[in-house]
């Protein structure tokens, strides 16, 4: 009973449940179609109104990013920005980075980032204080008083003191040592005074003296222990040299070591302590290839991105919008120096028509490039420059009169003769393009006057060797004269002795030139150093011991641009780097303040 009671119960119960919910169905059903399916028509405004204002405000945000757009060139421009690695390929080897050795392109690059001078050229290529901030020189002109900085450090953190700079040029007089600088340095004293002061002592006065003082300086507290003979060849040099300058050594790394492909890198980082502020270069590489096809190659693969080594812009290059051309123009004469010594080239008469027969102005517009004639043995606008005392100016006619009045006969085969001796001699220059077209020219035209010229363009090791034994009639070459015009060691006649620099590359002899020289570098008054160089001018222009051309240039190609890195005047091809800190190669829009 108990249970068909319950049955009973709960199925009362389930029925009434199910009622509820029809009940609710139904209820739902009326709700939905009064208050959804019946108002469905009114979706239509509804969506065309949001659509509206979507649409409105999808406009107003395009405005405004236009607008923003068009108005960032007014608070943002692209500007360069610190970081990014530059690598510079140069033409050579590496093989020291001490500056009392670094000679040859890669060596000087190497030397100049990692170490500081006394001395250094600003972007107007006058002398500033690099390690020093000034000098001092005494009334008679024979002691220079060098100030340093203070707080100088090494990159290894150990303070640069006078000390240093003593060391550095004792090493340098110190036969032992062989530094290739020693022949500047003779007879020089040089004593500290006090940590920041040091004082030169010369034995006679040198006007030009402040512009040697443009070398490395090394550090004491590392090589003072190596006996000087060993100096040279020190690990210092190659493993982990440390110095004050720009950039400290980071690693090397050699990819390929034949005669025919050698390849070396060298990694250099910022040195955070240097003086005149941490680079803005994130690091700087040198890469160096053993001859400028290699070099050409990597450069066209941007592989590098800057060359060092090249004459002229190779020609799909030179075409190339995005390639960088840099023509420094070095403080350099390049000129046909004729071997006073030579049978046919010692008669004055024969080197007085080879330079008026040529025309210089000429030989510039083959070139390529702009840049100024060189008329004598002074740059112009040097102190003692006079233009009175020019070479003389291109007239084949005098030329062709100068000869014959001096006994040369034209012969049948267009050769002239004296005595049975043919006009003919060799001119040797350096392998390359440049050269190439100017020895040409200069063939030409010298040709035209009855002269019979053989050329020899040689690699640069066998031309030293040319020049070393003085074995050339004439010789197409450059030379440094830099912003001082002591030009004493390319024309004294005490510089054509063995024990000499040698630079006298015409085996040039006059006593009024050499008293006229030596008279010149030893006064400081420019007003009176120019009287007393006139003599030298004058007779250099009678006797014609060369044919004055061109400043040459130091060609500088990048595959992007350096910012920092101007078109200037420099006086060698490391000078590029006065202010090398300051490179940049990234860029970046910047918010204008």
């Amino acid at each position: 009973m108990q249970l068909r009671s319950f049955r009973l119960r709960f199925r009362r119960r389930f029925r009434k449940s199910q009622r509820q919910v029809e009940d609710i169905g139904r209820t739902a059903e009326v709700g939905l179609e009064r208050n959804f399916f019946r108002r469905l028509g009114n979706l239509g405004p509804v969506w065309r109104f949001i659509t509206a204002w979507l649409l409105l405000l999808l406009i107003l945000i395009g405005a405004l990013i236009v607008q923003l757009q068009g108005l960032s060139g007014h608070y943002q421009t692209v500007q360069p920005v610190a970081g990014g690695t530059y690598t510079e390929g140069v033409v050579g080897s590496f093989t020291n980075a001490n500056p009392l050795y670094a000679t040859g392109d890669v060596n000087s690059t190497v030397a100049h980032l990692l170490f500081s001078s006394l001395f250094t050229y600003n972007s107007q290529n006058q002398l500033v204080g690099d390690l020093a901030r000034s000098y001092d020189v005494d009334a008679r002109g024979t002691t220079y008083t060098v100030h340093l900085r203070p707080n100088l450090k090494w990159q290894d953190n150990t303070s640069l003191t006078a000390d240093d700079v003593v060391f550095t040029y004792h090493a340098i007089q110190n036969p032992d040592a062989q530094s290739p600088l020693l022949s500047s340095w003779q007879g020089i004293t040089i004593t500290k005074k006090d940590a920041y002061t040091v004082v030169f002592t010369l034995p006679t006065p040198l006007s030009s003296f402040p512009y040697t003082l443009t070398n490395g300086i090394v550090p004491e507290h590392i090589l003072a222990s190596i006996p000087p003979a060993e100096l040279r060849s020190a690990s210092f040099n190659t493993s982990n040299p440390v110095g004050s300058g720009p950039f400290e050594w980071d690693a090397i790394q050699v990819e390929k070591s034949t005669p025919t492909d050698g390849r070396v890198l060298i990694a250099l980082k910022p040195f955070m302590n240097y003086y005149a502020g941490s680079p803005k270069l994130a690091s700087f590489v040198v890469d160096s290839f053993v001859n400028r096809d290699k070099l050409v190659a990597a450069f066209k693969k941007h592989q590098i991105n800057g060359a060092v080594g090249l004459s002229t812009v190779p020609t799909d290059l030179a075409s190339d919008g995005i390639v960088q051309q840099y023509n420094l123009l070095l403080t350099a004469a390049t000129m046909s120096f004729f071997n006073t010594t030579n049978p046919v080239l010692s008669d004055v008469n024969v080197r007085r028509a080879l330079v008026q027969g040529t025309d210089t102005t000429a030989i510039l517009h083959h070139l390529g490039y702009a840049t100024r004639a060189v008329h004598e043995p002074l740059l112009s606008g040097q102190t003692g420059y006079d233009k009175a005392y020019a070479q003389a100016s291109y007239n084949a006619t005098q030329a062709q009169d100068t000869l014959t009045k001096a006994g040369w006969v034209l012969g049948s085969d267009g050769v002239r003769v004296k005595t049975g001796k043919p006009l003919a001699f060799s001119l040797y220059a350096g392998d390359n393009p440049e050269n190439a077209t100017v020895t040409h020219e200069l063939v030409t035209y010298w040709k035209a006057l009855g002269a019979k010229v053989d050329v020899h363009l040689e690699s640069d090791v066998d031309l030293q060797t040319t020049i070393s034994s003085h074995n050339y009639g004439a010789l197409l070459y450059g030379i440094s004269i830099g912003v001082d015009p002591d030009v004493f060691v390319y024309w004294d006649s005490s510089q054509i002795d063995p024990r000499s620099t040698r630079l006298n590359l015409s085996l040039y002899k006059s006593a009024t030139a050499d008293a006229a020289l030596e008279a010149g570098r030893t006064r400081l008054d420019p007003s009176l150093r120019a009287i007393k160089y006139k003599p030298f001018l004058q007779v250099w222009q009678q006797d014609a011991p060369a044919l004055g051309l061109y400043q040459p240039r130091f060609l500088y190609l990048t595959n992007e641009k350096i910012y920092g890195l101007d078109a200037q005047a420099i006086n060698s091809g490391s000078d590029r780097f006065s202010n090398v800190q300051n490179w940049m190669v990234r860029t970046a829009k910047v918010t204008n303040h």
